[in-house]
């Protein structure tokens, strides 16, 4: 069987080199209290295996000690991923990943491609919707990424009944504020879009931010083409969603706690996927 290309395997485990260069400036440490028989590390990789075996908590594959016990409670896994949750922690580590990129010059930002992705949730919980399209009850995000399949800008999420064209506009001050962050400027960079986002507010926030709209016109139900001067499109640049932003929502179905929504916490779930998101950035420097 072939093997895939060496900057397509996600990492799933990061080395403790890795992990202290990638992850640990961006993280919160405790200043009181015992110090931690388990270090930031081994509690990182056994949240990083929770996300990649999408089991529970209680049914993590913990590594024993001498005694032949586990070497740590499953409920300190998740507080420790609760704590950095709340602090902002895999925020910044996701931008932390954008800015290596922007460093080592991994990043094609003369395109960046947008999507929309719909998790089904199997149980209750806030920010859930019905979406009618997918026939399924959840919630969907959208998300950027450039030409070589590294995500740019952290997902904007919404019930699954919630159409997609208006959180449009809630994505694209998320975009400048990552480019403003780690210093690259969009000016002049085409934004590529499928026919959901056709409008001309959405064409008229791009425009504002210096960026050059390529959406997929969408006819809604007219017999004939609508008149006037027709609005730029490259069906070249369109065709490589295909291999870009939905290469990218492929690689995040490796991850099977993004499967399905267990948590009924939204913000848990939306740290899982820009967890996977950061993962997926990774990819160049910690092949997994």
């Amino acid at each position: 069987m072939t093997r895939s290309p060496q900057w397509q395997r996600i990492p799933t485990r990061l080395s403790l080199a890795q992990f202290e260069q990638f992850v640990l400036p961006h993280l919160t440490v405790g200043s009181r209290g015992p110090a931690p028989k388990l270090t930031l590390h081994s509690v990182f990789n056994y949240i990083l295996q929770a996300l990649y075996l999408g089991c529970q908590w209680k049914k993590l594959p913990i590594e024993k000690d001498q005694q032949g016990r586990p070497e740590i409670h499953y409920t300190r896994i998740y507080s420790a991923f609760r704590r950095w949750q709340a602090a902002g922690c895999f925020d910044a580590i996701f931008i932390g990943s954008v800015m290596t990129l922007q460093e080592n010059d991994h990043l094609d930002i003369s395109v960046i491609h947008g999507d929309g992705t719909t998790t089904a949730a199997k149980k209750g919980g806030d920010n859930i919707g019905f979406s009618g399209h997918k026939k399924v009850k959840g919630d969907k995000v959208v998300a950027f990424c450039d030409r070589n399949c590294n995500v740019i800008a952290p997902l904007v999420s919404a019930p699954g009944n919630r159409n997609e064209s208006p959180l449009l506009r809630e994505a694209l001050p998320q975009v400048t504020r990552i480019a403003q962050a780690v210093g690259f400027t969009l000016k002049g960079t085409v934004v590529s879009l499928d026919g959901v986002y056709d409008c001309r507010i959405n064409r008229k926030a791009i425009f504002n931010r210096a960026m050059i709209p390529n959406i997929n016109a969408n006819p809604r139900g007219r017999k004939l083409s609508k008149r006037g001067r027709k609005p730029l499109f490259s069906i070249a640049i369109f065709k490589e969603r295909f291999s870009t932003i939905e290469r990218v929502f492929g690689w995040e179905d490796k991850f099977r706690r993004l499967l399905l929504r267990f948590e009924r916490l939204s913000q848990l779930h939306y740290a899982f996927k820009t967890l996977a998101y950061t993962m997926i950035n990774l990819r160049h420097f910690c092949q997994g």
